[in-house]
């Protein structure tokens, strides 16, 4: 009776597979491609299949990594020693914009040409502003040295009755005065108030050079004679409508 039971079992079993698998009437079971994959989405849109997932920012990153990465790899195949000579321009352009800022100074946007008075203290005489700014440069603060030796310079032009005490003037005026009354001296000067603009209004660190520049000229200038107007000729007779 048992072999009864396990045959029974088998032809059941057998039935099954057949109807499952269409033998025996040429017609197989499919099952809908369609609703499949809609039934598999939604398994798995469910939330405890993403508790893991990366944030929106670390995807985001991880594909700029990726697209540097790309760079790299592409810089490299074309720089010539590969990675070494692709970290030698790097290196070398570090350097370049390093010496750039210490050539430039402070880059930030300012005007060339300032309109504050060249004199913004009390007033002093010309010995005074040239003693402040050897005093200045001897400590090594030559923005502050251009500064007090071109205030010496104008000062001493006006103490020689060569430009009118003028409150209110700026360097860049003053240059331009004097190089109407100091004959052969045009660029000089205003080659000084560029440098002292630099300074004040722009904000860009003075040298030995320029300071060197602005105490040889301001001592020219101090021994320098301004040129004399032409005397006008004195009229003759014709002029005076006499006879000629």
């Amino acid at each position: 009776m048992p072999g009864g039971h396990v045959g029974a079992l088998a032809r059941h079993t057998a039935a099954l597979h057949r109807a499952a698998t269409g033998e025996g009437n040429g017609a197989p079971v499919t099952t809908p491609r369609l609703p499949a994959l809609h039934d598999a989405e939604r398994e798995l849109s469910r939330p405890e299949y993403h508790e893991h997932d990366p944030s929106f920012l670390q995807r985001a990153l991880d594909w700029l990594w990726d697209r540097l990465t790309d760079l790299l790899s592409t810089a490299t195949g074309v720089a010539p020693g590969g990675w070494v000579g692709l970290t030698a321009l790097a290196l070398l352009l570090v350097l370049l914009l390093i010496a750039l800022r210490v050539r430039l100074g402070k880059l930030r946007p300012a005007p060339t040409t300032g309109t504050t008075p060249l004199f913004t203290n009390r007033p002093a005489n010309a010995a005074g502003h040239r003693a402040a700014a050897e005093a200045h440069a001897a400590a090594g603060h030559w923005s502050a040295a251009v500064q007090e030796r071109m205030r010496a310079l104008v000062r001493s032009l006006e103490e020689r009755a060569l430009l009118d005490p003028r409150p209110g003037r700026t360097a860049d005026e003053a240059a331009a005065e004097a190089g109407t009354v100091l004959t052969g001296y045009t660029d000089q000067p205003r080659a000084a108030a560029r440098s002292f603009d630099e300074v004040t209004y722009a904000g860009r660190a003075a040298d030995q050079t320029a300071y060197t520049l602005l105490r040889d000229l301001d001592h020219t200038l101090l021994h320098t004679i301004p040129a004399q107007p032409t005397a006008l000729a004195s009229p003759g007779p014709a002029d005076r409508g006499g006879p000629a």
